[in-house]
């Protein structure tokens, strides 16, 4: 016999992440530690790609997740989680950067760290390429760069993105081939060669 989605006997593996966080916010905050184990390592690759910092990556998703605990009842029953989620990252990121600004100031000449899971990014050339790439993102603009972070690194769908910065799916289109013609520019003016071309894929 197949359990309903209010069935006690469903396996929590089956329930979506809007059903985990409705639970969480109606008060069995023990969900919680299912959602971090979906989407911590997601988190983490956002914040490390931020902040070029592992030990300020790994506080920022814990940060996240105390939010998700402290703002639970400003989740919606109707709203999709991954839009939310990364409001809050964005919110922890820019309230870290305000109390601390040294510690989110990017060094491009850094290597990048490695990340703890396979990410499309790691199958990048390694070397001078993927130090070209880091600086042509450093030189866009903030939200630029947020941009094509949210949307590559992150793997959000263009309508997530589009609920989290409140435009449209053709507007985020629109920023998103400005800000790879940008990033492309600034990745000739480093060298040129070569650009990546897998760094963008479609995620509408």
């Amino acid at each position: 016999m197949d359990s309903s989605p209010d069935d006690p006997r469903r396996p929590p593996d089956d329930l979506s992440d809007r059903e985990l966080m409705g639970e969480v916010r109606n008060g069995d905050v023990a969900r919680l530690g299912e959602l971090f184990e979906r989407h911590h390592r997601r988190l983490f690759s956002f914040f490390l790609r931020l902040t070029r910092d592992r030990a300020g990556a790994e506080d920022l998703v814990q940060e996240v997740f105390v939010r998700m605990l402290k703002y639970r009842q400003t989740f919606k029953s109707d709203a999709e989680f991954t839009p939310w989620m990364f409001r809050l990252a964005r919110n922890a990121a820019t309230d870290r950067w305000r109390a601390r600004p040294r510690e989110l100031q990017h060094d491009p000449e850094a290597p990048e760290p490695a990340a703890e899971t396979d990410h499309p990014v790691d199958r990048l050339e390694l070397g001078d390429r993927k130090r070209r790439l880091a600086r042509a993102l450093e030189a866009l603009t903030p939200e630029k760069r947020e941009l094509l972070l949210l949307a590559r690194f992150s793997e959000m769908r263009y309508d997530e993105i589009g609920e989290l910065l409140g435009v449209t799916v053709g507007a985020v289109k629109v920023r998103v081939h400005r800000a790879m013609k940008d990033l492309k520019i600034a990745f000739d003016e480093l060298g040129g060669g070569d650009f990546v071309g897998g760094f963008m894929k479609e995620t509408s």
